[in-house]
């Protein structure tokens, strides 16, 4: 999903709970149930890796016991020597989580990096289904007192340009990446035209390092 990152790795398998319309594990068939890998504990994480923890499955859904985010977290801070990736819709439990993680100084600010997603500022409900509203992400996500935070815009979906940049601002990234819809013919979002999305960009790189992904060429024709 991204240029940057040299690694996934995910001890939460499944279907997520989520259930979003467009998710890309789709294209491999029904998930099998949710459940925590026991044996990705001994995987050898390395050294000098950027790792993304949680690629096939949002790990900090609701479904998701405490104990499964808290081994899977205890394992990165074991192999300090990586730059850990975590993405989720549910910043509301992020925030929580890490909460707990700093009273208990447990966590190297430095080297994780969180992300958010925010496909745009409107709702769409039919197309995220289970995912916690966009207004809860951006509320939750601008609490995490940390410099290390990205925010991804994938797939875009049509949007209204004042109301989403100050949303984004709000939450502070330090880069923000969009993307669009790489099976835009079996999903059938609602796009933005070119013209916006530049205007979007625009915009942001006035407070962040923005990063285009490939599939969003489609777009920009």
């Amino acid at each position: 999903m991204y240029d940057f990152i040299t690694h996934t790795w995910n001890t939460v398998k499944g279907e997520c709970p989520h259930g979003c319309s467009y998710c890309y594990m789709k294209r491999w068939g029904k998930q099998s149930s949710l459940h925590f890998d026991e044996k990705e504990l001994k995987t050898d994480l390395g050294k000098n890796n950027f790792i993304f923890v949680g690629s096939s499955c949002d790990m900090f859904t609701e479904n998701i016991p405490f104990e499964w985010i808290f081994k899977t977290v205890l394992k990165c801070i074991e192999a300090e020597h990586n730059h850990y990736f975590f993405q989720t819709k549910n910043t509301n439990y992020l925030f929580r989580f890490c909460k707990f993680l700093y009273r208990n100084n447990m966590i190297k600010i430095k080297n994780f990096s969180l992300c958010t997603t925010l496909e745009t500022n409107r709702g769409y409900k039919e197309i995220m289904n289970n995912s916690p509203s966009i207004t809860d992400r951006v509320l939750n996500f601008a609490r995490i007192p940390t410099e290390n935070k990205f925010i991804t815009i994938e797939p875009i979906m049509d949007f209204d340009l004042p109301e989403f940049i100050e949303m984004i601002q709000h939450c502070n990234p330090r880069q923000v990446n969009i993307g669009a819809d790489s099976s835009q013919k079996r999903n059938k979002l609602s796009e933005p035209p070119k013209e916006k999305i530049l205007e979007l960009i625009a915009e942001l790189e006035k407070f962040t390092t923005v990063v285009q992904k490939k599939n969003l060429t489609r777009l920009l024709k």
